[in-house]
């Protein structure tokens, strides 16, 4: 009964995303575009095979075949270096799908990204104190769209790699991958130090072989997975381990991650589920806000501030595109392409987890729920309209936390359902941004 209950939420979640193509179809045809070339999706109808076709391919059917056996005997730390490898493997597959220049190296260059400012950036003291002056558009001087978007974290972030010798979009796609990939180790290893070794393994397979890493190789948005996922994994540590080195820098990946993304105070939800599901050990805590409260001070002390950055922010926002994005539509189209970029078996497992409240092995089910709280109120708040593929990356990788609700026999099916999803979008669609 319960696998077929998994199969209706899988077909339901899947049936949401048809259902909201059709519509994007009929609202098109009907003079009211819905902005986004495949809806609910951001990208163009464009099937095609690349370089990375034959790598994606045979990395998705060793995880499939390979991968669950392999999770339950290797040692932690070799699991561990191998699950990061067989990340990165995938994410890069995935992007040479669209060929090095298109899928990597100019990905991060357009006009619209945040390479297009890194040489302007002369002085990063000055660059602060007049960020927030940059955000509205109607300027000659107005920050291209996505580091207006975003706080000044994303773009130096960029601009500390060029100066560091790795300038360019080749460098800064790698980066993505490497830094998105970290995802997919630090979610089952968070699971594993809140006290399920197990079930830590059965979410390794699905962490790495994510559908979303057809979008953080090569977003920024992988950048904010890989970095709020090793601060919520380093908050597990400080918590179950009593360690304040862990708890500070905790704070500090955390605290810079809303330096990265204004969305990404909302990783508060998944704060909350970790400090929950480690039974709220009081000693290390003030050590985390203090670490975040550094960051603030910083940021703070060169002249941005965060609240006048967020509320210029909304303004531009509907400066451009998403003034005429529906609210009526992408609040429910917004869930449809969630069923995608975190694949269906992200419907069994929030099925599974709302069953399993108040059960054992609470990191399984607290994390995917407090993913899904982030989601919520990121869809509802009416800023994430459209192109939440890339923008919930941060949030939807948390659902793999739960796969071990799924029954051991079961696993491997929706392994493999997770990677033809991974495929099909990156074979049948060409990507943006």
């Amino acid at each position: 009964m319960r696998v077929r209950a998994d199969g209706a939420a899988a077909t339901a979640a899947l049936g949401l995303f048809a259902v909201a193509a059709v519509t994007g179809v009929v609202l098109y045809l009907h003079g009211r575009p819905v902005q986004a070339g495949a809806a609910p999706l951001f990208a163009h109808w464009r099937p095609h095979l690349g370089p990375g076709t034959p790598a994606a391919v045979l990395v998705a059917g060793l995880v499939v075949g390979r991968g669950p056996a392999l999770a339950a005997r290797l040692s932690w730390r070799r699991l561990t270096l191998g699950a990061y490898g067989v990340a990165v493997a995938w994410s890069l597959s995935l992007a040479l799908v669209d060929g090095w220049s298109r899928g990597v190296a100019d990905r991060l260059t357009t006009r619209h990204e945040y390479l297009h400012e890194v040489a302007g950036v002369t002085d990063v003291p000055a660059m602060l104190r007049e960020f927030t002056s940059r955000i509205l558009d109607g300027s000659t001087d107005s920050w291209t769209t996505h580091v207006s978007g975003h706080p000044p974290g994303a773009l130096l972030t960029f601009v500390a790699l060029d100066r560091v010798g790795l300038s360019g979009g080749g460098w800064a796609g790698l980066v993505c991958v490497a830094a998105g990939a970290l995802t997919a180790v630090a979610v089952p290893h968070t699971v594993r130090l809140l006290g399920a070794d197990d079930a830590a393994r059965a979410a390794v397979p699905f962490a790495v072989l994510f559908p979303g890493a057809v979008w953080a190789g090569v977003s920024a948005d992988g950048v904010f997975a890989g970095v709020t996922a090793t601060g919520i994994a380093l908050l597990a540590h400080a918590l179950t381990r009593g360690a304040r080195t862990s708890a500070v820098t905790a704070g500090l990946l955390l605290g810079f991650g809303c330096y990265l993304s204004y969305g990404l105070v909302l990783m508060v939800f998944v704060v909350a589920a970790v400090l929950i599901a480690a039974g709220l050990p009081w000693r290390p805590l003030p050590w985390v806000p203090a670490g975040a409260a550094a960051v603030v001070v910083v940021f703070t002390a060169y002249g941005f501030w965060w609240l006048d950055g967020y509320h210029l922010v909304v303004r531009r926002y509907y400066q451009g595109i998403a003034a005429v994005r529906p609210y009526a539509y992408w609040v429910w189209a917004n869930l449809a392409v969630l069923a995608v970029a975190a694949g269906p078996v992200a419907a069994v497992i929030l099925r599974r987890a709302v069953r399993a409240v108040t059960g054992p092995r609470r990191a399984t089910w607290l994390l995917p729920l407090g993913a899904t709280a982030a989601i919520v109120a990121a869809d509802l708040s009416g800023y994430s309209k459209a192109e939440v593929e890339r923008i919930w990356l941060p949030f939807a990788w948390w659902l793999t936390a739960g796969a071990a609700l799924i029954p051991a026999d079961r696993r491997r099916f929706w392994l493999g359902a997770q990677a033809v999803t991974a495929l099909a979008v990156n074979h049948l669609l060409l990507t943006t941004w």
